[in-house]
């Protein structure tokens, strides 16, 4: 009875990917479809339109186990040896630098609204 309950939470999400896939080609969005179906998804659950029982099981099954998403992408990086090689510093910098600066650019945000708020 488990697996029906996930198939049809699996269901669930995998139709509002395909929704916001629908929308992307539809709109000609320069987003990609997965992005366009996280911020659907969003918007359903806060509509309240999904409830978060609806998916929330098989959503954090994906989420605990999405590690092994990232394998192929991995594996597929060892052909761009001679990139990295080649361009290493400047992709590190450009790593480094588009880490850090949304990091204090958020913190200093917080503490202006929270100053602003007190």
């Amino acid at each position: 009875m488990r697996i029906v309950k996930y198939l049809g939470q699996l269901g669930i999400l995998w139709g509002v990917y395909l929704a916001g896939r629908w929308l992307t080609e539809a709109l000609a969005l320069p987003v990609p479809a997965n992005v366009v179906g996280v911020v659907l998804l969003f918007a359903l659950l806060c509509l309240g339109v999904v409830k978060l029982d609806y998916v929330a099981e098989t959503a954090d099954f994906l989420l605990r186990h999405l590690v092994f998403f990232f394998i192929p992408i991995a594996v597929g990086l060892m052909d761009w040896g001679g990139v990295f090689y080649q361009y290493g510093f400047v992709l590190l910098a450009a790593v480094v630098v588009s880490s850090v600066l949304p990091f204090f650019a958020v913190g200093f945000l917080t503490l202006f609204l929270h100053r602003r708020r007190a």
